[in-house]
């Protein structure tokens, strides 16, 4: 019997295949049962976390309702709530809104139609870490807020209680609050979530502060950003503040501290800062313009604050004239930041060269009828707005630092050393400031010249006549030598000065006039009397006052050499000056026996 041929002998019998290789998880079974059993732990472990994010909405949502009706001591309502605990604690609230309280220790506010929440906020978040436990706080470093606004309601709305507990809805509050002194266990209120805030960042806030009395409109403050540290109840918060001033329109920079909170009136609470108002645009009060720029500290409470501090405006200016001048001001003023009325106590103000002081009021007016100064009292119809009441005081001031405001040229009529009291007063509405403004005081005027060379001279030739100097008139240059004193009582209104007893003094010269000045055109209309020392022939000289020897006595009068009626009429840059002859004819001649 032959022998089997071997598998080389025999190629067309297959080879044994080799045993297969084992899979991972037959190969690590404790491995693969290992992984298992952490997804299945994972997987409960957010199953766990959503079943408790879920449960710890309502217990966080009202914990911060309670907390926030215990620092306000007011009704709180939350539209939405929501909390993740992947990664922290990360919550996000929307529709947040903080009553005025209807009743908490003894302070009542009145139910009123359309009655708007004292705090409201559009949506807000913050992060944690998940480091609970019980009796300490949760810390949050930060909780962004967007679209706060606070209206803060007048003191009139507030009134202590005389009877029982306020009840009703207004009491009871609604869906997503509870009611600010529910009584709570203490040991109870210890074992819950309590919260501790570093800061609060605000965009989008708007203050509203409402008025007191009845027809004025409330005060609206747009601030871009505020951001509130050292955040604890019943104690005061550090704050820093970007805000748009709504008139004049500037931005302004704050910091300080507020608080404590004060409950039965939040406008009464504790402000102290200082600031920055920078690039404020002047041109938003109609007739004046320029960049203002101030900065200066506050102290006291919303509706009563003292404020001190400086501004520049380097091209302050009348519109109608449009001549910029440097302008610089230190005040001291109380301010109701709830109404805008403001108390100057005083305003040291330097204009060009001219240091001088303002104090008074500036106050709301309501829409109406407003009484304006005259013998008669009569009204007027009133815009409403704000009407400024001041004083001013000029010691050492200069005529042409005043005069250039209103000189379309930057060149003033007149120069010297002024003196000047004045009542000021600027009603609200829509004309220039120049055609508002009232002002009722005495100036006097020294060392007085025109810049105008035809004005000036025609002055020096009248002084040099009226000492008997003709020669020295026509002398070349002697007109600069030439200085009077000026001194009148005035009235503005509407735009016009009224100059009722002016007196205009020069070596050789007495002038005494009356008439009106028009501040936008340069209108003049004056009438008076010249007296001279010399008489009408010394005046003259040469062989001509010889002959004119017989007419001296026709204009002697009350000790003067001369007494001659005159006008002045045309315009600042052209005035005519002339003999009344109207007048003249009127004049008698002096007799004999009359004193000389």
């Amino acid at each position: 019997m032959d022998p089997e041929p071997s598998s080389e002998q025999n190629p067309e019998r297959p080879v044994s295949a080799s045993p297969a290789r084992k899979g991972f998880g037959r190969r690590h079974p404790v491995l693969k049962w290992t992984a298992v059993c952490l997804l299945v732990l994972f997987a409960g472990f957010v199953a766990a976390v959503a079943v408790l994010a879920h449960r710890a909405e309502p217990m966080l949502r009202a914990r911060i309702v309670d907390e926030l009706q215990e620092h306000f001591h007011a009704r709180v309502e939350l539209d939405s709530f929501h909390v993740s605990l992947l990664g922290g604690l990360r919550a996000e609230g929307r529709g947040l809104r903080i009553w005025p309280p209807a009743e908490v220790q003894g302070i009542t506010i009145p139910a009123a139609g359309g009655e708007k929440p004292l705090i409201s906020l559009e949506d807000f978040r913050f992060r944690a870490p998940l480091h609970y436990a019980p009796g300490k706080p949760i810390r949050i470093s930060v909780v962004q807020m967007r679209g706060l606004t606070v209206d803060m309601p007048p003191k009139s709305r507030f009134s202590h209680a005389t009877g029982s507990p306020a009840s009703g809805p207004e009491a009871s509050g609604s869906a997503g609050s509870s009611q600010p002194g529910s009584p709570v266990d203490s040991k109870v209120k210890q074992a819950l979530i309590h919260f501790v805030v570093n800061s609060l960042d605000c965009t989008d806030v708007h203050l509203i502060l409402e008025p007191g009395k009845p027809g004025k409109l409330p005060l609206e403050f747009a601030i871009a950003s505020l951001k509130l540290t050292n955040i604890e109840s019943g104690g005061r918060m550090n704050f820093t503040a970007d805000l748009t001033n709504a008139r004049p329109v500037g931005i302004i920079r704050t910091s300080g501290t507020f608080g404590p909170w004060t409950v039965d009136d939040p406008a009464a609470s504790a402000i102290t800062g200082e600031y920055t108002f920078d690039h404020a645009n002047l041109a938003d009060f109609k007739g004046i313009a320029g960049t203002l720029n101030s900065t200066g500290k506050y102290q006291g409470e919303m509706r009563n604050l003292t404020i001190d501090g400086v501004t520049e405006t380097p091209d302050f200016r009348l519109t109608m004239f449009d001549t910029p001048m440097n302008l610089h001001t230190q005040f001291h003023a109380l301010v109701d930041a709830t109404n805008g009325d403001t108390w100057l106590e005083p305003v040291e103000a330097t204009l060009g060269d001219s240091h001088f002081s303002v104090q008074g009021e500036v106050v709301g007016m309501p829409a109406g009828a407003m009484p304006v100064p005259s013998s008669s009292g009569p009204l007027a119809q009133s815009p409403g707005g704000h009407l400024i009441s001041l004083t001013a005081d000029i010691p050492r001031g200069r005529m042409e630092d005043f005069l250039r405001l209103t000189s379309k040229n930057g060149v003033p009529l007149m120069t010297g050393q002024l003196t000047l009291n004045s009542s000021v007063e600027i009603p609200p509405g829509k004309e220039p400031v120049h055609e508002r403004i009232r002002l009722k005081g005495r100036f006097s005027l020294d060392d007085a010249q025109f810049t105008n060379e035809k004005i000036q001279s025609r002055m020096a030739d009248l002084s040099f006549r009226g000492q008997g100097d003709p020669k020295a008139a026509k002398q070349s240059g002697a007109a600069a030598g030439i200085h009077a004193t000026m001194q009148s009582d005035f009235t503005m209104e509407h735009g016009v000065i009224t100059l009722p007893d002016l007196k205009y003094s020069m070596p050789g010269a007495e002038i005494a006039m009356a008439g009106a000045y028009g501040v936008a055109g340069g209108r003049l209309d004056f009438t008076g009397t010249a007296k001279m020392t010399a008489t009408v022939s010394q005046m003259i000289g040469g062989w001509k006052g010889l002959l004119a020897k017989p007419v001296d006595r026709f204009f002697k009068k009350d000790g003067a050499g001369t007494e001659v009626p005159i006008q002045i009429d045309g315009t600042r840059e052209d005035p005519h000056f002339a003999v009344d002859f109207n007048r003249l004819k009127t004049t008698s001649p002096q007799s004999p026996n009359q004193s000389q």
